[in-house]
């Protein structure tokens, strides 16, 4: 983290001076903004945290509740996340107050004694190591008061405005602001009242029965499992004994539970199997009570009982597998419309919640629109970028609900009915990457190339997210996690592997260095707005050589450029290759040395050569034009 480069600090670090709209920001919802965010979910207070990196534009998120969320009823967090957590500035903090998951356990009737569960295997959450972040579990709560203490600690300020709620909009073809939401205000002195905002962009974050969906005339198609679920978030004496480890249990006769327990060493969930729904009996099983869904435990649990002395939140779902056809109010994108209106998470998509994805994937829906609506509304950027929200991440749900099906099916069949014993814990393992979020990839695009250089970086996949290594910083010698230097701060990477002869007079990395300053065709050069290029691109150079072999004196200046308003040097952004590992290796990274181009929201937007200044320039003249 760095700080006091724009003078002494004696506060909060992570409190960042206020700017813009945040340095005298209305207590009340104003007539006109930039962006209106239509829920407090993950989707909508992620996007805040982006946004509130882009102080000069009039972002707001209203929320019908009262005030914030108590009780959430999502509680995975998924390695991705903790990754994004990272950017955002609390992963530390979240992952120290929240449950982990090391390893799941399988249980299965016994051979002996079929009435009976025993347990047939552990499986270990991460075999492979697909992430350094660990595999949490968190009240959604929690998740939600970090996120709007980034957005309420970033320039902007952004703070929800409790107590409205969304009515209507309509969508004109002109105008600075042509978006016009109805409000209806649901607390306060005001209570019962209409409201009318004008808006230039409206995101809606506002869950599975989405006043935005309905008002852009998109709906939820997919269909039904017919199968019922009821989940206890509990306190309770047991003698089980995996009630702190995460378990898949199946019982001869009695179905399945899902168990997760939860953070604080008490608490934990259950995913109680309810069996199928009758075709006029939905509201009958909608309806079982509390304590039947405990003795159903108890059923399966055999020869185990759980004697439940506290339940904090109980609910019963079917599983159902649902997505629009488009996740914007443009119904016929061939017709150059761009859109206006835009909706994520479970407003677009829903799926079961035994995954662990629901939460997961909506937050990952915010970040990829919350950046591109900054760079637009900055003028940074060309409103067809835009299209891509829509276009990437509905791929995205789509793959997911196609693994959703897969895994809740499973989740739902008796032992018997399985061809190999062992295929549940085969499929859990198999498809570790996919539920970790790591499976993502988004197709070539206006901010996604092709893969023609992948031979330079075989470790950083375009379309995928930027997989971090170990380096050794060269100003100090600290040890660090590359991809962990990079804030949710709206800036694009360029992570400049350095060729062998990057420490010689003459090299290919000191000549793109000399383009990247002086040629008018280096984006670092483009009409940025504020006129500083540091506050769009962040750029790091990885020497091939230990960090004590690099000359810092002798680093381009684009390496280490001048920031803030005393123009001091930052030296941090200069790395060696760390003692015990070469990231050149670990990576697949070429030793004559390669570009790797991120997005604002940590995916691999370009592999190139150093020589390629040309590709270079020309993916970002067509971001920006």
């Amino acid at each position: 983290m760095q700080f006091h480069h724009h003078g002494y600090v004696s506060g909060d670090p992570r409190i960042q001076p206020p700017r813009g709209e945040g340095l005298d920001r209305p207590e009340t919802l104003p007539d006109e903004v930039d962006v209106l965010i239509v829920g407090t979910g993950p989707a909508g207070m992620i996007m805040a945290a982006q946004l509130s990196q882009f102080p000069h534009l009039r972002t707001r998120i209203i929320e019908r509740r009262p005030g914030r969320l108590e009780i959430g009823h999502a509680d995975g967090i998924q390695a991705r996340s903790v990754e994004t957590f990272q950017a955002f500035g609390f992963a530390d903090r979240i992952t120290a107050e929240a449950y982990r998951i090391t390893e799941m356990a399988f249980w299965k009737p016994d051979p002996d004694r079929p009435e009976h569960i025993v347990r047939t295997a552990r499986t270990p959450d991460d075999p492979t190591g697909i992430s350094e972040f660990p595999h949490l579990i968190v009240n959604q709560a929690r998740v939600l008061d970090y996120l709007a203490e980034s957005a309420s600690n970033g320039p902007a300020r952004i703070r929800p405005d409790f107590g409205i709620a969304f009515e209507d909009l309509e969508v004109a073809d002109d105008g600075d602001y042509p978006v016009s939401v109805s409000l209806r205000m649901e607390a306060g002195p005001e209570k019962g009242q209409q409201r009318r905002v004008r808006a230039k962009y409206v995101v809606g974050c506002d869950g599975a029965r989405s006043g935005v969906r309905r008002a852009i005339g998109c709906t939820l198609a997919g269909d039904q499992a017919n199968h019922a679920w009821g989940v206890m978030d509990v306190l309770a004496r047991t003698d089980f004994p995996d009630i702190r480890t995460k378990c898949a249990i199946q019982s001869h006769a009695g179905g399945s539970i899902l168990l997760i327990p939860r953070e604080g060493g008490h608490l934990f969930r259950m995913y109680v199997d309810l069996g199928e729904v009758p075709a006029d009996g939905s509201n009958a099983v909608r309806n079982t009570p509390i304590e039947q869904i405990i003795a159903k435990a108890n059923e399966i649990l055999a020869p185990y009982t759980l004697d439940v002395r506290n339940v904090a939140w109980h609910s019963v779902y079917e599983v159902g597998h649902r997505l629009t056809d488009r996740f914007d109010d443009v119904e016929h994108p061939a017709s150059g419309q761009l859109p206006r209106v835009f909706i994520t998470g479970d407003a677009c998509h829903t799926h079961s919640a035994k995954a662990g994805q629901g939460m997961n994937v909506s937050m990952q829906d915010g970040f990829n629109l919350g950046w591109k609506l900054g760079y637009v509304l900055s003028g940074c950027s060309t409103a067809r970028l835009l299209s891509t929200y829509s276009a990437e991440r509905q791929v995205v749900a789509r793959n997911l609900i196609a693994f959703d099906k897969e895994w809740s099916t499973m989740m739902a069949k008796r032992p018997e009915e399985f061809e190999d014993p062992g295929e549940l814990e085969a499929f859990y393992t198999r498809t570790i990457e996919f539920p970790a979020g790591f499976m993502t990839e988004y197709e070539p695009s206006l901010i996604t190339h092709d893969t023609a250089h992948q031979a330079r970086a075989t470790g950083f996949p375009v379309g995928k997210r930027f997989k971090s290594a170990m380096v050794s910083r060269v100003c100090d010698g600290n040890p660090l996690h590359l991809g962990h230097q990079a804030q949710a701060d709206g800036r694009w990477r360029l992570y400049v592997f350095a060729d062998a002869a990057a420490q010689t007079g003459d090299s290919a990395t000191r000549r793109l260095a000399e383009w990247l300053t002086q040629s008018a065709d280096s984006p670092l050069n483009a009409n940025l707005p504020g006129g500083a290029w540091v506050d769009w691109f962040d750029i790091k150079v990885i020497y091939q050589q230990r960090h004590e072999d690099v000359a810092i004196q002798d680093v381009p200046d684009v390496f280490i450029p001048e920031v803030g308003p005393f123009a001091l040097i930052d030296l941090e952004n200069v790395y060696g290759v760390a003692p015990d590992e070469d990231i050149f290796e670990t990576r697949g990274i070429d030793r004559e040395g390669a570009v790797v181009v991120v997005r604002p929201d940590q995916y691999v937007a370009d592999v190139l050569p150093l020589a390629e200044v040309d590709r270079l320039a020309a993916f970002f003249q067509r971001l920006m034009a």
